[in-house]
């Protein structure tokens, strides 16, 4: 996996809390409660990130990087799968990170997000 940082970038943000999921086989950062990130493999045994997207901009990065495909085993719409082999640049990653912790911090109630984002 060449993505080493993704876990250090993660945690770096607000309120995040990071779980590992037994029965799934992966690791999840949440915020609030919700998960934003899952990193674990496919059904190829493919090393895997997936996050939460506007699904235009999803559809977009689909389009313009053979190494990012609809979320396996989540929302097709929504979520999006990175191939953690792949050639995607981290500044790409980094930015489909930040929307994907975004739009579930926005998912939560205004009191929530005040609480995450005051400490």
């Amino acid at each position: 996996m060449q993505y080493t940082w993704i876990e250090q970038y993660c945690m770096s943000k607000k309120g995040v809390e990071k779980e590992y999921k037994l029965e799934w086989e992966a690791l999840l950062f949440k915020i609030g409660g919700k998960m934003f990130v899952l990193q674990g493999q496919d059904n190829k045994g493919r090393s895997i990130i997936s996050v939460k997207l506007e699904p235009p901009f999803g559809e977009f990065l689909r389009s313009e990087y053979k190494d990012i495909r609809p979320g396996y085993h989540m929302n097709k719409l929504h979520w999006n799968s990175l191939d953690l082999n792949g050639t995607v640049p981290d500044n790409i990653l980094k930015t489909m990170l930040d929307q994907s912790y975004e739009l579930v911090l926005h998912s939560l109630t205004k009191k929530v997000q005040n609480e995450i984002l005051s400490d």
